[in-house]
């Protein structure tokens, strides 16, 4: 394939002598004269790892070169991708402005060209950049009579291993509007060794900043780990590479699942015992210390839901911190119940695993101390709630949830905690 790279920093380089190394034909562009001299003399324009010989490879082959002209690159491909920075403003806010001034680049040179054009966003912008910015500055530059298509290529490099990274990435995730496109995207990484998701444009956008984000928190509680064993006479080094050796719950996708807020009799009571230990050894950990305050944001955005809609009758489907289990423990949906009753709604219940007969110690002290009454809240089945009920309120996914969505009247409300789950499983779209 013919293919511009626009932008010659780390992203942008690597991405041209990548694709040059997969035999595609590369033109890399940028306004910087000095970086385009690199590039033509195979000399990196960023320190990394066998970038240099890997430059010198494609160059001496002709397969990569590199220009100022934004006209002459975009007339000499059939694909152009992004890949210029969009650093931080003093403010935190994200700036777009190259990304902006390269389409409008690009579109000016495409006035000239009749066959379509695709164009590739490869730099890391909010959801919502390339429909709002980067399509209208590309429409601006060609006068709004371009026949262009247009994607999102998030990339997956780190630096000191961006060759292999690009190489073997987890995922080549492309996001557009049709399969076109991603075709086309699709024969561009075809000697790439990852699977090729195709998503829309939006998501793609953001799967970078929920994977950087991540990898962010990680550090940092890595760190605070070690904080709180080094106060408390643990080897912190010790504790993780034990910790790590649990690919079921640690280092998998448990817990990693849109949905309400956590609750139980295990992780409240011992987030809040590591975090008492550790004030008593004056060790700060902030990271651990915003995860209860966060959860409790949760169940206030529920009961803020709820009480959104301005309706009377409640009916919950869910009590327990989990589906399947009768433990009411710091359950989220006991508390959400709670204040919902304490603003004034008439709330139904249908949990068929919680059988108030049979609960017995902590759990049913527990209930006996927030929601005496519960008893006669309770439901014995979906006919029930659904007569109560002007809202319909979604706890947690299972049989239940999908009985109660299924055979919900359209004039009531639907408000799905678990965020899609419990909705998808039955076919329902939730209003909130």
């Amino acid at each position: 394939m013919h293919v511009s790279v626009f932008g010659l920093g780390y992203v942008g380089s690597v991405t041209a002598a990548c694709l040059a190394k997969a035999g595609h034909e590369v033109v890399g562009v940028d306004i910087n004269a000095e970086k385009v001299s690199m590039v033509n003399t195979a000399t990196p324009p960023v320190v990394e790892p066998g970038l240099g010989e890997l430059l010198a490879g494609v160059v001496r082959a002709g397969r990569l070169r590199a220009t100022t002209s934004s006209e002459e690159a975009v007339a000499a491909s059939d694909v152009s991708l992004i890949c210029v920075g969009t650093p931080s403003r003093a403010n935190g806010q994200l700036d777009i402005d190259a990304v902006v001034r390269t389409g409008q680049r690009i579109g000016e040179a495409l006035r000239r060209r009749a066959d379509p054009h695709t164009v590739v966003l490869r730099s890391t912008v909010l959801p919502g950049t390339t429909e709002r910015c980067l399509v209208p500055a590309l429409l601006a530059g060609a006068g709004g009579r371009a026949a262009m298509r247009v994607a999102v290529n998030p990339e997956f490099m780190r630096e000191g291993s961006s060759l292999s990274d690009f190489a073997k990435p987890a995922v080549t995730l492309v996001g557009c509007g049709d399969p076109a496109t991603a075709s086309v995207l699709r024969l561009l990484y075809e000697g790439v060794e990852a699977p090729f998701v195709h998503t829309t444009i939006r998501t793609a956008e953001m799967v970078k900043y929920a994977a950087n984000t991540f990898h962010a928190l990680k550090v940092c509680f890595a760190n605070e780990v070690a904080d709180a064993c080094a106060a408390l006479g643990a080897d912190a080094q010790e504790v993780m590479r034990v910790f790590l050796m649990d690919k079921k719950l640690n280092v998998s996708e448990a817990y990693l699942r849109p949905g309400f807020a956590f609750g139980g009799s295990c992780l409240p009571k011992d987030l809040r015992a590591l975090l008492h230990a550790a004030r008593v050894a004056d060790v700060s950990l902030p990271v651990l210390s915003a995860i209860l305050p966060s959860n409790e944001a949760q169940v206030r955005r529920g009961v803020e839901a709820v009480l959104a809609t301005r309706r009377h009758r409640i009916g919950v489907v869910g009590l327990s911190f989990k589906a399947g289990t009768d433990d009411l423990r710091e359950s989220p949906m006991v508390a959400l119940v709670e204040v919902l009753i304490g603003k004034g709604c008439d709330v139904r219940i249908l949990d068929r695993s919680v059988s108030i007969a049979r609960l017995l110690g902590a759990n049913r002290r527990y209930i006996e101390e927030e929601i005496p009454h519960l008893a006669a809240l309770m439901c014995p089945d979906v006919d029930a709630l659904l007569t109560h009920a002007e809202v319909l309120v979604v706890g947690n996914p299972g049989d239940e949830a999908a009985r109660a969505l299924g055979a919900a009247r359209p004039e009531q409300v639907v408000i799905d905690l678990t965020r899609g789950a419990a909705c998808r499983a039955s076919g329902v779209t939730s209003a909130a």
